[in-house]
């Protein structure tokens, strides 16, 4: 918002709500041929013939899920839209369109809302997928974005959370822990910000954890790729809330156990580093940070020839009985509990 400071700000009540509304969602490019009607009715008309539609929602609130004394609004906007992105993919289905609500104090111009819409066109664009309503409404403190999103998939192609069998494969995409600690590193920033505003933070170090917390991207490449192999997996989630607590809901909705080798957990050397410099486990780090929007899914064991070796994807562990329960073998071939009680560790923390 640097940019504006010394601009005359536009305030919403000369907009009004629908002005507003025509206004920040002028530039939306549709995509799909089953948005008939986008934003400008009562309603969006969509018709998806004989696919499935998948659908979910998500809210953010500021104080709760976003500190905009370092997250940048475009960035905000965007990774509004990746999270709920994210979910689509994690149910093997092709997102497709999306509804924006937000809720406002006056302390936002509209400048600052345009930055917001930046980025969440910045992910339609990226995504293909089609703004086709909302809502705007005023909040006596900050911001609040809810975001709903829709996708599509045939009934063949869903993959739900209850799939996963004994003796499957448990994968995981890309690396785990980076939203965490970059979260770790912007929170200590502020701090020193705090104590002395006149110094400048050299985030050079970590720049790969700062964008995995400011702009995730949501694994669309996976789903695709997957497809590609003729891959169906036979259960699926995305790692919106730490691995741990992940692979707890597939195991209780499959009724399976697991074994989650701690040798298998992707780190990205910038994790390793900074969970050192923060006096972190690496480990706890990875099974409870959250927010790294990568795809944790089972397949059976038939399908390992054709993802042996691909970069993008890890065999962290396998399915067992139920009755073995979920647990955690660590590098010393210990088997532990696996439990979701990570983030309380944290608070914590050093």
């Amino acid at each position: 918002m640097l940019e504006h400071k010394n601009q005359e700000k536009t305030t919403l009540a000369a907009l009004g709500e629908f002005g507003l509304i025509e206004h920040l969602t002028k530039n939306f490019s549709i995509y799909h041929q089953s948005t008939l009607k986008s934003v400008g009715d009562d309603a969006a008309v969509l018709d998806f013939k004989d696919k499935k539609v998948v659908l979910t929602t998500d809210m953010l609130v500021e104080g709760v899920h976003f500190d905009l004394s370092y997250m940048p609004l475009k960035h905000l906007g965007y990774k509004a839209v990746i999270a709920n992105l994210s979910d689509i993919f994690a149910m093997n289905a092709k997102a497709t369109q999306i509804l924006v609500s937000i809720a406002v104090s006056n302390r936002f111009p509209l400048e600052a809302l345009e930055e917001l819409y930046t980025g969440i066109r910045l992910a339609t664009n990226k995504f293909k997928v089609d703004l086709v309503g909302g809502d705007t409404t005023s909040s006596k403190t900050g911001m609040i974005i809810s975001i709903t999103a829709l996708g599509e998939a045939s009934a063949e192609e869903i993959v739900y959370r209850d799939g996963a069998k004994e003796n499957d494969l448990l994968v995981v995409s890309g690396d785990l822990g980076g939203a965490y600690m970059g979260l770790q590193v912007l929170e200590r920033e502020k701090e020193v910000f705090k104590v002395n505003p006149n110094n400048q933070p050299d985030l050079e170090p970590y720049t790969y954890i700062v964008e995995r917390q400011l702009k995730p991207e949501a694994r669309k490449d996976i789903i695709e790729l997957l497809h590609k192999l003729e891959i169906r997996p036979t259960a699926m989630i995305d790692i919106s809330d730490g691995l741990s607590s992940e692979i707890l809901h597939l195991c209780k909705q499959s009724n399976v156990g697991c074994n989650l080798f701690e040798d298998k957990i992707p780190l990205d050397p910038t994790v390793i580093a900074a969970c050192e410099e923060f006096n972190i486990d690496s480990t706890l780090v990875a099974l409870s940070g959250g927010e790294d929007y990568e795809l944790l899914f089972t397949l059976d064991q038939i399908h390992y020839p054709k993802i042996k070796g691909n970069p993008n994807l890890t065999v962290i562990g396998h399915m067992t009985d139920s009755s073995e329960g979920t647990a955690l073998i660590t590098r010393g071939a210990t088997k532990i509990p696996l439990t979701a009680q990570g983030w309380n560790a944290f608070k914590t923390s050093p």
